[in-house]
């Protein structure tokens, strides 16, 4: 498998898990209202966009507010998700998909 290939995928994966836990905290934090801090599957999607989260505010102005920043987060990771997906495409087509058949590159 190719290096750069492998390394898109490997990312793509990571923000994919990024973003699906984004959407369960949301989803959590429309159902469980003011008790969601008390919440255990809560707490561990905030663990795990926590490093996310961290970055989004470390690059966003002071002017957003710090209950927005989920919210950007959120679109960061779409953002940098439509990005991996076109550069998988693009080194996908540069190794000869769809005539051969590239691991990886598989739909």
């Amino acid at each position: 498998m190719d290096p750069s290939l492998l390394i898109v995928l490997v990312l793509k994966a990571l923000t994919e898990v990024a973003g699906v836990a984004f959407l369960g905290q949301g989803v959590l934090w429309v159902i469980a209202g003011t008790k969601r801090e008390e919440n255990l599957v809560y707490k561990l999607f905030k663990l795990l966009t926590s490093p996310v989260t961290r970055f989004t505010r470390a690059i966003t102005p002071r002017i957003v507010l710090d209950q927005h920043i989920g919210l950007v987060a959120f679109f960061l990771v779409v953002v940098f998700l439509v990005v991996l997906f076109a550069l998988k495409a693009n080194i996908c087509v540069q190794l000869g998909y769809p005539n051969l058949g590239v691991p990886g590159c598989a739909p």
